[in-house]
């Protein structure tokens, strides 16, 4: 059963908990250049079809995409990027998990499918758990969900992007992203290994790619895709039975007698 919040209506939304229902799931991706072989909703893509999976095999509710991210590191120098500020992203993620908990729901998964989302979305946590006692609240980075997963992202590149595991991905779930014939010459080098500092997008990648997306294939992106959907499942199912592991209340300061 797919609970789509979009569709459903504030009654059908409002029975959930009180079934047994109390999670909710937000999936998030960026508009950003990949490169010129891949469409620069990707990301978003990839959110979209991972989390609606989920919630199909997990039950939770699905709260639509946030198509939006922290791409402020892919620059200017390519056209197609849309990117929020960190703070932004910030104050968005958690309005929307503000009203997810007056909805009564109790656990929120929020799935992440670009790196750099990563430190606002952690933030907007920070910020939901101190404010609403109780609220637990998960940020997953969909390319470490396991390390099954975590090994095909990286294998390629470890400052990877528009790589193999990404298009492997798109040629299995949305084949209408990707520009087959600019496969062959996108690959580019992973120029970071050695460096202290975090450069922008700019200063590592000759054309917005790092990583070798020639090794990419549809069969590829079908058997990453179903490790995903299987290793994100057992992780939401562990989280929609976990509680606390103490009881305290936030605010309940400690007596001192």
């Amino acid at each position: 059963m797919l609970y789509d919040w979009y569709q459903m209506t504030w009654e059908e939304i409002g029975r959930l908990p009180a079934q047994g229902m109390d999670t909710a799931m937000l999936p998030v991706g960026a508009l950003e250049q990949h490169g010129p072989h891949l469409g620069c909703g990707m990301d978003a893509d990839i959110a979209k079809h991972l989390c609606y999976a989920v919630a199909e095999e997990t039950g939770v509710a699905l709260l639509p995409t946030l198509p939006y991210g922290c791409s402020v590191g892919h620059s200017q120098r390519w056209p197609g990027t849309i990117a929020l500020q960190p703070k932004t992203m910030i104050d968005v993620v958690k309005q929307i998990g503000d009203w997810v908990y007056y909805s009564g729901f109790k656990r929120f998964f929020i799935i992440n499918t670009h790196v750099t989302n990563f430190a606002p979305l952690r933030c907007a946590l920070e910020m939901l758990r101190a404010e609403h006692d109780g609220f637990m609240v998960a940020v997953i980075n969909s390319a470490g969900i396991s390390p099954r997963v975590k090994q095909q992202h990286f294998h390629d590149a470890d400052d990877w992007h528009a790589n193999d595991s990404e298009t492997s991905l798109m040629q299995a779930l949305s084949p209408g992203m990707v520009r087959e014939v600019r496969i062959v010459d996108a690959d580019d080098e992973d120029r970071t290994e050695d460096c202290v500092f975090s450069h922008p997008v700019n200063r590592t990648s000759s054309n917005g790619v790092t990583g070798k997306p020639s090794l990419a294939s549809r069969a590829k992106g079908e058997e990453l895709f179903a490790w995903m959907v299987e290793d994100l499942s057992n992780l939401v199912r562990k989280g929609m039975q976990e509680e606390s592991p103490l009881a305290f209340s936030y605010t309940e300061k400690v007596r001192i007698d």
